[in-house]
């Protein structure tokens, strides 16, 4: 890709990082320093994503955690592989159970929405099918850190914050989230930046995965004290649930955009709505003059991609409706003409935020791996299984309740997931990793940064620099204070909806890798959060 915009309606001053040898990207410092020592210590990209991976569940529990679920792309041996180690719904758990509840929704927090996790199972199977090192080697840094402590970075307070106000409006004498308040609020205040976060159950956990190869969390004394908690405070979960899961390894799904493939993780995942809406752009030709044309069109065929892929996406094996044919160019030629000069009004959505952590990570040896981690809602459900640090998602909050619905809880169901990771290859080599977290806007995340590098040829730290949009629903769009004011206004004369949001958090945190002609990697960090490439 040769960087050499023409095109920049914002200035960009920072840089993107420069390396050879090798390269971890992701939000936390010290989760980036923990993978590059896996890398200097003789592991490979894989082992590096592994240990970051485990490390920002220590050092960003508000959006991750050893009870979350995680996706994959791996570069490895001249092929792209996908790895699906997203959570199934409890077998004990249905519509009728929560019916018989009182409930009319899924509960957001509490054990309602939990699920079994694929986080741990996924360290397991990347190190065990990819990676130098064993899978203890590679989680120290993480034990390290939640043993010894970490100091909150500036962006964390509030999220923690944020969590203890929620959960204190059940009752914080409430049994399932006193564990969350002893583990994750041990100050008697409020979190401050340079508070020292200390969590000895945790480390015991992660020392218990390694040695085990994540077989305790399964099958073991892990899975006895999640299924004891469960029993004894209302949650759902029975043996079978833990002993029976495994993660899935998929083929990823592409679609050449403009000459460039970008890959997906199929459903249950929502990358399909990226190729979608980049299906339906590859009908236009972008004027690097006219911005608010630009902007139109990108919003319209997203809020188009979304309205097909939100009706119909789940767990793959209940979808009626075949995914494929959102990447066919009949299906893009249809859609792109029903993209008229003004905003269009689409099945509404409104999208909740997210609480996830992206990484990327690559070698001297040429393996990279995009990799996405979750919780979902922050902290993820609030229930924290005592004595162990296990924080559980709340994942099966997007179930729907409505049993004619493709979406519907059922018993050991996946559900429609957010977390997405990204890749970018042309004519068969690869480029690179990429991603944007945060819930409903990762696809949106990554049709602006895809377009950003590819139509206007900006670098990779220049596009994740560029003001961002969010779609909300209807015609409704979110833009960041830095979003130029007259194309604002431009779009606004169209139809579209537009304000302005001063929290840069609700449009996503991204990282990106690429690897140019040269071997040279070229790395780029989000702004809008704790970013952190450390490099060899």
């Amino acid at each position: 890709m040769n960087f050499d915009p023409s095109y920049l309606p914002y200035r960009s001053i920072r840089y993107p990082v420069y390396a050879r040898e090798g390269m971890v990207a992701s939000s936390s410092p010290l989760a980036s320093s923990v993978g590059l020592g896996v890398l200097q210590g003789g592991g490979n990209a894989i082992d590096a994503a592994v240990a970051a991976a485990a490390a920002l569940t220590v050092t960003e529990p508000c959006s991750n955690g050893i009870g979350g679920d995680a996706f994959a792309l791996i570069w490895s041996g001249g092929k792209l592989h996908g790895l699906n180690a997203s959570g199934r719904a409890p077998m004990k758990l249905s519509i009728d159970k929560l019916l018989s509840q009182g409930h009319r929704e899924i509960p957001m927090y509490g054990w309602a929405p939990t699920m079994v996790p694929g986080a741990p199972k996924a360290w397991a199977s990347l190190a065990q099918r990819f990676g130098k090192l064993p899978l203890k080697r590679s989680l120290e840094g993480a034990i390290h850190y939640a043993q010894e402590g970490f100091p909150l970075t500036p962006n964390l307070p509030s999220s923690f914050r944020g969590a203890a106000r929620i959960y204190s409006s059940y009752g914080d004498n409430r049994e399932v989230f006193k564990e969350w308040f002893r583990t994750f609020m041990p100050w008697g205040k409020d979190p401050q930046a340079g508070d020292i976060l200390v969590l000895p159950h945790h480390a015991r956990t992660l020392q218990a995965i390694g040695e085990s190869g994540a077989q305790a969390f399964y099958e073991g004394e892990l899975a006895e004290r999640i299924i004891a908690d469960s029993d004894e405070l209302g949650g759902y979960f029975c043996r079978e649930d833990f002993s029976s899961y495994d993660v899935e390894w998929v083929d990823p799904i592409s679609l050449n955009y403009r000459g460039y493939d970008v890959w997906e993780i199929p459903p249950n995942g929502q990358g399909v709505a990226v190729l979608a809406a980049l299906n339906i752009l590859n009908n236009f030709s972008f004027n690097s003059r006219d911005h608010a044309e630009t902007y139109h069109l990108q919003w319209e065929a997203m809020k188009l991609a979304f309205s097909d892929v939100l009706a119909h996406l789940t767990d793959v094996g209940s979808m009626k409706e075949d995914y494929r044919e959102w990447l066919s160019p009949g299906y893009g030629k249809t859609r792109a003409a029903e993209i008229g000069p003004r905003a269009s009004l689409p099945q509404p959505l409104k999208p909740p935020m997210g609480g996830t952590v992206y990484l990327a990570a690559a070698d001297k040896e040429g393996n990279m791996v995009s990799y996405i981690q979750s919780n979902y809602r922050g902290f993820g459900s609030g229930v924290v299984v005592r004595d162990t640090g296990i924080s559980l998602q709340n994942r099966g909050w997007d179930f729907s309740m409505d049993r004619a619905a493709a979406n519907a809880l059922e018993p050991g169901k996946k559900c429609y997931h957010t977390i997405i990771p990204g890749f970018l290859t042309r004519e068969g080599r690869p480029l690179g990793p990429f991603g944007v977290m945060g819930g409903y806007m990762q696809p949106q995340g990554h049709l602006q940064i895809l377009s950003s590098m590819i139509d206007f040829n900006l670098n990779p730290q220049q596009a994740l620099d560029a003001p961002r949009w969010m779609w909300l629903e209807g015609a409704s769009v979110q833009v960041e204070a830095a979003f130029n004011a007259e194309i604002a206004k431009a779009l606004a004369k169209r139809g579209h909806r537009v304000s302005v949001s001063l929290d840069t958090v609700d449009f996503g945190r991204g990282q990106i890798i690429l690897r140019d002609e040269k071997g040279v990697l070229i790395g780029a960090t989000e702004g809008r959060t704790d970013g952190s490439i450390a490099a060899l």
